[in-house]
């Protein structure tokens, strides 16, 4: 069996990576994209190996030379490359696929070795190797029938995005027998160039033989074969991560990406918290309804976005600033305050690295679970001189929480201080009796106007997309200096409709959250069986863990993504946690993404 490499094209949507090289000469990780599937090819046995080039075809000949570990390498060059698309680079190379069975690739893929194993190892000898379509994917798609019959072959203009579902796409290898390509493929392929022109691509050549009654070719589909497709840089750094050449940089990778990971195919992500339960497919209906006007016009400014969010989480229009997310508000709020503020560690790092190193005083409870009470706040920061205090409540990562009414005492405490006490309740809803948890209600703001109270909506109502948070004061004062620092068109529409038709779907969202508090009792239990790790109690959408031995918490998490594909979060560096211990956090999913996760931590015992 041979191969045969397209290699011609110009790759202009990587821009300056391809101005002097061509695509297949591009680097992953120190290793150029020729030799990974060079190495490839020699690993499943290829006789011979056949290079279409064209753009800078010269310095592919240069780099791999005339022989790769004894397997001939020839060359086809397509010296119109610039005018044409790929089916002319294969009507050059066609008389090869008459001499021999032949594998077909092209170049600006990523793959493991696996992938090609798999087509090479199918006993069919007419393949089409797919995998279900992904939304990061472009390109040819295909449907399927029985026995993997390929139905049709689809282009731009017959892509359907309500039927992707359906769909499968090329990854842009394929099988061919030399019978395959003499009686059909080749004379179709000289048919449809010397007819319709060289500016096409040879799927179109598949489409029209699949117009036979029995046309000899299917698909294979993949099954969790790790490829990609490089066409521009984003690609490129997304490829950089998926094939990194150890665990750890594969880690380390991902999770500096702080989200985007849609565009990870398969993985499970168990570091982001967000609700597994919310939104139903009723309120996404809903948005989706109305897509077309929200993605057309313009958002509303804060006066009306202000009023929506009023009506949304029932307080006062002039106690309330929505934000672009809590990110913009937690930045808003910790560069304008001053003097000496209270943190307590461990925490979400956001809100100290906002903020004055010289100006934090730190609380760090003394116990190997974290936990503390308004008690122990009260008195340590009775003497301390701060003019503000920031709880997190449930903490991150703890997981610790104050009830609601010892957190009214720390307010009339820090009131009678005057001092402002923060309270992000981001997490309060995923809380036992949650929908008396909160402090956002005029009458609490009022009684205590020290009080500020900082809402992620991303977090408990799962729409961490939309970048919605929410900040409450009877401080109207420092309300009004906020709303003057954002843009007036701080909200985007998506955001802005979410908020003024979630009350319709209010009671939805408190079923959501009473499904969850079972769901997270059910995934302790499970957690708690595995001996290496010790959970630690927690009223919010994430379990810190103590990591025992014999492993390290890297050396589950770099596990647990390289052997399944499973995110999870290494927190033993965080400050406030013991440095002489090891910990990470699992976020709380549903329960078929819980069993995974817990029947892979399992198999490390």
């Amino acid at each position: 069996m041979q191969a045969i490499i397209l290699a011609a094209g110009m790759g202009k949507r990587l821009g300056q990576l391809t101005r002097d090289n061509t695509k297949c000469m591009l680097e992953v990780n120190g290793i150029r994209l020729i030799d990974r599937t060079l190495e490839h090819l020699h690993a499943v046995g290829v006789d011979r190996i056949v290079l279409v080039v064209g753009y800078k075809g010269e310095k592919v000949r240069s780099h791999v030379g005339t022989d790769y570990k004894g397997i001939p390498v020839e060359y086809v060059e397509n010296d119109i490359y610039d005018k044409t698309n790929n089916i002319y680079s294969l009507f050059l190379a066609r008389n090869y696929l008459l001499e021999e069975d032949t594998l077909l690739l092209e170049s600006d893929i990523i793959f493991n070795l696996d992938v090609l194993q798999a087509i090479v190892n199918a006993p069919y000898p007419n393949l089409a190797l797919v995998d279900k379509y992904e939304s990061w994917m472009d390109g040819t798609v295909v449907t399927l029938g029985e026995n993997c019959r390929i139905k049709s072959f689809l282009d731009k203009e017959e892509f359907r995005y309500e039927d992707i579902k359906s769909y499968y796409k090329t990854v842009n290898i394929y099988k061919f027998s030399k019978e395959f390509s003499s009686r059909y493929y080749v004379p179709f392929l000289e048919a449809y160039s010397t007819s319709l022109g060289k500016n096409a691509y040879y799927e179109q050549v598949l489409k029209v033989i699949l117009l036979l009654h029995d046309a000899p070719i299917r698909a294979l589909p993949l099954s969790g074969q790790t490829w990609y497709e490089i066409d521009d840089a984003q690609d490129l750094d997304i490829a950089t991560g998926m094939f990194a050449p150890d665990g750890e940089s594969h880690y380390a990778s991902i999770s500096k990406r702080y989200g985007g990971y849609w565009r990870y195919p398969q993985m499970l992500d168990f570091c982001y918290l967000v609700n597994p339960y919310f939104p139903t497919q009723r309120l996404k209906d809903e948005l989706r309804a109305n897509f077309d006007t929200l993605l057309t016009e313009y958002p509303s400014g804060m006066k009306v976005n202000t009023l929506i969010a009023s009506k949304c989480f029932g307080v006062s229009e002039d106690y309330l600033i929505p934000g672009n997310g809590a990110a913009e508000l937690i930045k808003l709020l910790m560069e304008s305050s001053q003097g000496k503020t209270g943190f307590i560690r461990p925490t979400f790092e956001e809100y100290p690295n906002r903020y004055d190193k010289e100006q934090q005083v730190t609380f760090v409870p003394h116990n190997d679970e974290y936990r503390y009470t308004a008690d122990d706040l009260m008195a340590f920061f009775n003497d301390k001189d701060i003019c503000q205090l920031m709880l997190i409540n449930p903490d991150n990562p703890s997981g610790n929480f104050i009830p609601k009414a010892d957190v009214l005492r720390l307010a009339q405490w820090s009131k009678e201080l005057g001092i402002r006490l923060v309270v992000d309740e981001s997490f309060v809803d995923f809380s036992t009796d949650y929908a008396t948890n909160s402090l956002l209600s005029d009458q609490i703001l009022e009684t205590y106007p020290n009080l500020v109270v900082m809402k992620s909506i991303s977090k408990s109502y799962g729409v961490p997309g939309l970048r919605l948070g929410i900040l409450a004061s009877a401080d109207k004062e420092l309300i009004a200096r906020m709303k003057k620092e954002v843009s007036i068109w701080n909200l985007n529409s998506f955001a802005e409709f979410f908020m003024q038709i979630y009350n319709k779907h209010e009671k939805d969202y408190q079923k959501a959250c009473a499904r969850f508090v079972e769901e997270r009792d059910s995934f302790e239990r499970h957690l708690r069986e595995i001996p290496f790790i010790r959970v630690f109690p927690t009223q919010a959408n994430y379990f810190l863990c103590e990591v025992l031995p014999p492993y390290t918490a890297n050396e589950i998490v770099v596990r647990m993504l390289k052997q399944h594909n499973i995110l999870t979060r290494d927190c033993s560096g965080k400050t406030g946690l013991n440095p002489n211990k090891q910990y990470m956090r699992i976020a709380i999913r549903n329960h078929e993404d819980n069993m995974r996760l817990t029947e892979a931590l399992k198999k490390l015992i």
